[in-house]
């Protein structure tokens, strides 16, 4: 079909034509975002929010794509060379650790960590800071745009390679605190969102502060909801005493202490909020009780109580989810998990598919009350219902993808989560389920693909795949697509590609991008996984421009029967080009590069391979003659 540049012009609506799959890509495979290497730079605080610009803390630049192109890492035959896509099974997004945060809440330890310089040493003789960016990073001020953001690219995306489903990995909200759960359904939703909480002060100055409309993630695309531990234990860590669950709706900033030398109840320091009527999102309200007294008399500073504040348990968090304008209501919770308190269900994503979805609550719920929460773990209810799962999944031949909040290597660390089984023991039970293709992560806020090989070398379809999905809180902000794709060589591959969200210039998301650099190189943040076992084994200096992005297609051999039950089974590859009327020209949406004027017909040198670009009606019609 052969079109116009006067029929181009006119359009309204966008139209799409399906591109090969050798010339698609996705997302970080085409660029990826690289902090700008600094030398000489001065230290300064994490609160220091103003300076990161200014000392060139935030600094970042496009870089190249990366790609590691087909793993096979013990997964297949000895001399195994490789695989051919047939067709394309399936396709989903996960979202993981959003955070929203109610910055302005007086129950959060922004005194730990708000005075972290870079370079610092847990003993070392630094004011206040635990080098923990959980505890205090300016991202904080802009969590709900980061995720809005986040949703319209999802939505950008579906135009282009449809999804089928997507998921939240956990750690929605930052503290169970109910507000920040209906900030992140009501952003799924594309409802109004007022981001601030109390007095709302700078409501209508700050931009951070400002209520805005969100886009809301486009209802053709089911999403489903993982538990994080954030989104159930105070600050991610403990147990929600009563003093604690009293400090959420309190009117006095909370009182608290250094966990690591004095336990959960000291009452040494005031934590601070957010003044939210400052640009930069100054910490007041910080510091030494005995900074605070006055003639003998301890002024506690205070804030705006606000009832909105009030923690969430699990089965109220889970609750939450009912009450939503996107699908499926309750979003994979039914009324069971909520009556019974118990955070795990299984789905099936598409008809015809033999697939499902387990989604596994490893976040211990039932934890001791003791400050070293937050790991990984499975009671006896939750591993029963684990294996029966599996063993279901295994005898109706489906393949099954198990999505979590907390990776493998954590499960039953330390010993205080009550976890009655280790990650060595799961793995072992794991190993038993050929058909178990992928356990999808998140929690540590990084991009880590691993290999789960299998333990038999004579039959490499008892190992999968173990992804971790990067936050949307730290750097470097993304989140991440699946393709499951069928083989050539019957056998499955998985396509991972990390998503840096659109964000649109001076917009908020910018800035928290900017933000989200700046505190990486403060508190020598977790992008990379490390090279030993240990999960600190973690560094990032000035002079590092490492994007920490890791995209891969990861191969799996399927058992004879699963083999035969897929075959045939699929649609077509290939991705989608939108064109939507803009102006004068057309603005233009795909995935990946195009191809150059040297490999297609006719001259269209000035179409760019950025997407997305907006190009004349001329250089459209240019355009339309080469995809045709």
């Amino acid at each position: 079909m052969q079109l116009k540049s006067a029929q181009i012009i006119s359009l309204s609506t966008s139209l799409l034509f399906t591109l090969s799959a050798s010339a698609a890509e996705l997302g970080t495979r085409q660029r990826t975002i690289t902090p700008v290497a600094l030398t000489n730079v001065p230290g300064i605080f994490a609160s220091d929010v103003a300076l990161y610009e200014t000392n060139g803390y935030s600094s970042w630049q496009w870089g190249p794509g990366q790609n590691s192109g087909q793993l096979t890492t013990n997964m297949m035959p000895n001399g195994y060379l490789g695989a051919a896509n047939a067709a394309r099974l399936l396709t989903f997004f996960c979202f993981s650790d959003i955070h929203l945060t109610d910055k302005e809440t007086p129950s959060w330890p922004y005194w730990s960590a708000y005075q972290t310089q870079p370079g610092f040493t847990k003993n070392s003789t630094l004011p206040p800071g635990d080098g923990n960016s959980s505890a205090y990073s300016p991202v904080m001020l802009s969590t709900t745009h980061v995720l809005d953001a986040a949703v319209r690219t999802a939505n950008g995306l579906h135009r282009l390679m449809p999804f089928d489903f997507g998921m939240s990995l956990g750690d929605d909200c930052n503290s169970g605190q109910y507000n920040e759960v209906r900030w992140f359904i009501d952003v799924m939703d594309g409802l109004p969102i007022t981001p601030s909480s109390g007095t709302n002060a700078g409501a209508t100055t700050i931009d951070y502060q400002k209520p805005y409309q969100a886009a809301g993630l486009n209802p053709d695309i089911p999403w489903y909801q993982v538990l994080g531990n954030h989104d159930h234990l105070w600050a991610g860590t403990l147990v929600t005493t009563e003093y604690l669950r009293e400090s959420y709706t309190n009117n006095q900033v909370l009182l608290f202490g250094d966990l690591d030398e004095d336990g959960i109840d000291s009452r040494t320091h005031f934590m601070g909020t957010v003044d939210g009527s400052t640009p930069y999102g100054t910490i007041k309200g910080v510091g030494p009780v005995t900074n605070f007294i006055v003639g003998g008399v301890t002024n506690t500073p205070m804030v705006a109580a606000d009832t909105n504040r009030h923690y969430l348990e699990t089965a109220n968090y889970m609750a939450e989810f009912f009450t939503t304008k996107s699908k499926p209501v309750g979003h994979g919770f039914s009324h069971w998990n909520v009556t019974n308190n118990f955070a795990c269900y299984s789905f099936e994503p598409k008809a015809n598919l033999p697939l499902k979805i387990i989604v596994l609550d490893d976040t211990m719920t039932d934890q001791n009350l003791d400050w070293r929460n937050g790991m990984g773990g499975l009671d006896t209810k939750q591993l029963a219902w684990l294996v029966e799962e599996l063993n279901q999944g295994q005898a109706h031949d489906q393949l099954m993808i198990i999505a979590a909040h907390i990776p493998i290597e954590l499960i039953g660390v330390p010993a205080s989560t009550n976890s009655i089984i280790s990650s060595t023991n799961l793995l072992t039970i794991l190993h038993t389920y050929p058909n178990l293709l992928l356990w999808v992560t998140g929690h540590m806020h990084r991009n880590n693909i691993k290999a789960q090989p299998s333990p038999y070398s004579d039959r490499p379809e008892y190992g999968f795949w173990e992804v971790e999905t990067p936050s949307l809180r730290d750097f470097p902000q993304g989140f991440r697509t699946f393709e499951l794709l069928r083989n050539t060589d019957k056998s499955i591959s998985i396509r991972v590609t990390d998503i840096d969200p659109e964000v649109a210039p001076g917009s908020c998301a910018e800035k928290s991008r900017g933000y989200a650099v700046g505190a990486a190189r403060i508190f020598a943040a977790p992008c990379t996984p490390p090279t030993t076992n240990s999960v600190n084994a973690f560094h990032w200096d000035f002079a590092d421009t490492n994007s920490y992005t890791q995209n891969a297609e990861l191969v799996k051999l399927l058992t004879p029967p699963m083999q035969t039950k897929i075959a045939g089974l699929g649609e077509a590859l290939g991705h989608r080009v939108a064109i939507d009327h803009d102006g004068n020209g057309v603005t233009i949406n795909f995935l990946g590069e195009l191809q150059s004027a040297e490999t297609l017909s006719g001259p269209w040198n000035n179409v760019t391979n950025i997407s997305p670009y907006s190009v004349s009606a001329t250089g459209a019609a240019k355009f339309y003659r080469a995809v045709e």
